[in-house]
């Protein structure tokens, strides 16, 4: 199925999209919150049979782009991974003999989450604010030291994120948070695609655009570390819940777009498009004259 929450005038919606002939169309699904339909599956059979009885005739529903889409989750956790991507090596050399022994892990806090339509605001504060096009797994049940075998078990759904990061912030310290986590560096949507639509997460092919021009173009099977096995390694630590988000890492941008790169600025617009799973696009804005005046 295809999930979003939006904007309704009694309060924030979970709806099943569907195709019809004009437009995609929104199936309401009673009120919930997708996190209370991911965790129960008496929720989850209704859902589907809403859908199903619903695309016999789609053309009577609410239209999608009639609404504001808001994040599909409001993720307790946000956990991310750095280098996860093998990057292009000489012919014959072993594309493995760089890979790290475990996941590059660092978090970004729930400030972050913006709504798939809304543009992120570049901070006063920021200088070097760059992109980084991922796949968010959201979790669906809740996941302790779940085995490697049956951890995509735990898995509800994939969305796309935006890594919006600032490097100059980023490079202030050991850790990285403070360069991750000013307020909406983390577009997210704007469908959750539940598991069952993507039979291999490590077939998918992640492509970013920004500004019109292919930067990112690699599929999920040159991973290090599977989504299955991210799972299994942090449920290791802590206990992952439904609506929990574990952004799986970027590719290195292509040659061309490392030789051309420069810091987002207003008006530039990047594109996040993974077959299955749709497309996230992210406008960068200047900030108000409010947010430049100190409180």
């Amino acid at each position: 199925m295809r999930l979003v929450t939006h904007a309704h005038p009694s309060g924030d919606r979970a709806a099943a999209v569907v195709a019809s002939s004009d437009g995609d169309r929104l199936v309401d699904l009673d009120g919930l919150s997708l996190v209370e339909i991911l965790q129960d599956e008496t929720a989850l059979a209704a859902a589907r049979l809403r859908v199903e009885h619903a695309a016999g005739s789609p053309e009577t529903l609410p239209r999608l782009s009639d609404t504001r889409l808001l994040p599909p989750v409001r993720p307790g956790k946000i956990l991310c991974l750095g280098y996860n991507y093998r990057g292009h090596v000489a012919e014959g050399a072993d594309p493995t003999a760089d890979d790290p022994a475990f996941p590059d892990v660092f978090v970004k806090t729930p400030n972050v989450v913006n709504a798939p339509g809304d543009p992120v605001v570049l901070p006063v504060a920021s200088t070097n604010v760059d992109y980084e096009g991922e796949i968010a797994v959201v979790i669906g049940r809740r996941a302790h030291r779940v085995p490697l075998v049956s951890a995509l078990d735990y898995v509800a759904g994939y969305a796309l994120f935006n890594d919006v990061s600032d490097r100059d912030w980023q490079g202030r310290s050991s850790q990285w948070e403070l360069g991750k986590c000013f307020d909406g560096f983390g577009p997210l949507g704007p469908e959750l695609i539940t598991a069952d639509e993507i039979p291999d997460p490590q077939d998918l092919l992640l492509e970013v655009e920004r500004d019109g021009v292919v930067t990112v173009s690699q599929s999920t099977a040159t991973m290090i570390f599977p989504m299955a096995f991210i799972v299994h390694y942090l449920s290791q630590v802590m206990t992952l819940e439904p609506g929990d988000i574990i952004s799986t890492g970027t590719p290195q941008k292509l040659p061309q777009a490392l030789n051309d790169h420069r810091p987002l600025g207003p008006g530039d617009a990047v594109t996040i498009r993974v077959a299955g799973l749709g497309e996230l696009t992210t406008t960068f804005t200047a900030p108000t004259d409010t947010e430049r005046t100190p409180a």
